[in-house]
């Protein structure tokens, strides 16, 4: 296994390329991934599909791989009919795939193991209006063997990805000090709101002044809502920014379909690595020739290009 430098570390050299929506790519490879498990089913089912897709994103310039465990859970996983072990093991081959995937480059490529939130194991929309009726405190205590199991594994950092409101976003927090592996918190916003409608001066505030976060920043959200997002985001953490969006298009979960225009494209990155992104990449409908043009886009950046300041 090919050593990498600390996240951190690399961070402060300049921009990093994310990989794009990995239930997208294994869609594009004909995979199944019907079921509340979505992609995560595949962590048993077809093991060697989830590693192709990581691979497909490697090979279109991806420096970070996330991870296929945004859906997994020990509940989830019980409804399947595994044991504990056995999903701790499901939970470890996340990661393994992914740093599999990751020796194909010449390059150094870190492995994010992505905690989804609570409302994406109910596989009902949820991650899209937080506000579950749970307190932080329960929250906390689900999240807690899933963050566990994965830093187990041994990934780079935990990407606490897709969080919806500020009560999940400190039970993630809590659940994560002191597990040994650094992590970025990503919230999925409307505007300039979370989306359970908290402004983000509150929600990046919670990341101010933890050593163990080493990013803040957005994802699954619509493209043109991530600049001011990213800007929030670098001015109230003075931290590194990650900004993922999805293509545009609007889950639908009552009729279970995407809506509306895809409007991400590569000439917006220059925008979100002005305001402050050092990781950038894509979510949900995004795939490999997305990546490509970001990692063209990042190879040929120039801070302050485009017309705002770089944070250098």
């Amino acid at each position: 296994m090919r050593p990498v430098r600390p996240l951190a570390e690399a961070l402060a050299e300049g921009a990093l390329v994310l990989d794009g929506g990995l239930a997208s790519r294994l869609e594009e490879q004909g995979c199944d991934l019907s079921g509340e498990l979505w992609s995560a089913r595949l962590l048993a089912d077809g093991p060697d599909r989830i590693e192709a897709a990581h691979r497909a994103y490697v090979r279109a310039g991806a420096r970070v791989l996330i991870t296929a465990s945004y859906q997994a859970s020990y509940e989830g996983f019980a409804r399947r009919g595994l044991t504990r072990a056995g999903a701790e093991r499901l939970f470890t081959r996340s990661v393994r795939l992914a740093r599999a995937a990751a020796e194909d480059s010449s390059d150094e490529v870190w492995v994010a193991a992505s905690v989804g939130p609570y409302g994406a194991v109910l596989a009902d929309g949820g991650e899209y209006r937080g506000r579950y009726g749970l307190t932080v405190r329960e929250l906390e205590r689900f999240h807690r063997p899933r963050v566990e199991a994965l830093a187990a594994a041994g990934p780079d950092v935990l990407a606490l990805e897709t969080v919806p409101d500020t009560d999940e976003a400190e039970a993630l927090l809590r659940a994560a000090e002191g597990c040994g592996v650094p992590v970025w918190l990503s919230y999925t916003v409307s505007g300039t709101r979370t989306r359970a409608g908290q402004d983000l001066d509150t929600a990046f505030g919670l990341v101010r002044g933890l050593d163990h976060v080493v990013a803040a920043g957005v994802n699954c959200g619509e493209p043109p809502d991530t600049a001011a997002a990213v800007a929030h985001a670098a001015r109230l953490t003075g931290k590194p920014v990650v900004a993922y969006p999805n293509s545009g298009e609007t889950w639908d979960a009552r009729r279970g379909a995407w809506t509306g225009p895809v409007t991400y494209n590569a000439h917006r990155v220059t925008d979100w690595l002005n305001a402050g992104a050092r990781l950038v990449g894509g979510c949900c409908r995004t795939g490999p020739g997305t990546i490509a043009d970001v990692a063209a886009t990042v190879s040929a950046y120039e801070p302050g290009a485009g017309g705002g300041a770089g944070r250098g």
